[in-house]
């Protein structure tokens, strides 16, 4: 099977307990708070692990942006104590092969900066949580606001720019070499790129090695 990156919307009602599968996966909370493994966590912070594990919403709920990798296509949660939107699952068709680690982290642009024509190591999946952006790949430009998430495999050159009315940031979750531990994963493109100014910055939530069976390419048809 074709291992999957997916990322959901969890909102639960207040004092909702969840329970999770066994997957390498980040949580962030987009609004309200959550219990987990003893730990209240709120607006704007994160959490990861592998293992199964509960989840309790707090007592106003939650609303959280949740990325599970799976060894295969995922299977949808169904509780009676949560509305889960899958937002986004994507085949990872450019997984890398060896040892793996899960990098979340937010990207945060200033008005009307950019990303400059650049490839990743590993595939991963965004989600933008303000501003606007517009991300330019194969020939094709598609404009995100709010909510929008989009799938980068890593290998195809990205050419990003966020609108001038103010800041822009999204939420991302990529699996990398494991040799990339607290490296960056970026390549730029063109090298007269490589030493220009770059406006973004970074927030690195996750910087963890996962246990997932890596040591295969996977076919890319």
């Amino acid at each position: 099977m074709v291992p999957h990156l997916s990322l959901y919307e969890d909102t639960l009602s207040d004092g909702a307990d969840v329970l999770l599968p066994t997957a390498p996966r980040m949580i962030f909370v987009v609004h309200g708070s959550i219990l987990i493994e003893g730990r209240t966590i709120g607006d704007g912070e994160t959490w990861h692990g592998e293992d199964v594990v509960s989840l309790k919403a707090g007592n106003a709920g939650a609303t959280v942006w949740r990325w599970d990798l799976t060894s295969g296509p995922p299977t949808p949660l169904a509780s009676d104590a949560l509305r889960s939107l899958a937002k986004l699952s994507a085949p990872l068709l450019t997984l890398p092969a060896g040892e793996l680690l899960m990098r979340g982290d937010s990207v945060a642009f200033p008005p009307g900066g950019c990303a400059l024509t650049h490839v990743h190591q590993g595939p991963g999946i965004r989600c933008l949580i303000e501003g606007g952006i517009r991300i330019d790949t194969n020939g094709r430009s598609t404009a995100y606001g709010p909510g929008g998430a989009w799938f980068e495999s890593g290998s195809d050159a990205v050419f990003a720019e966020t609108t001038p009315d103010g800041p822009s940031r999204f939420i991302r979750v990529m699996i990398l070499p494991r040799v990339l531990l607290g490296k960056s994963s970026i390549r730029y493109v063109h090298e007269v790129d490589k030493d220009k100014p770059h406006s973004q910055s970074y927030v690195r939530f996750v910087d963890a090695p996962i246990v997932f069976p890596s040591n295969r390419v996977c076919p890319k048809s």
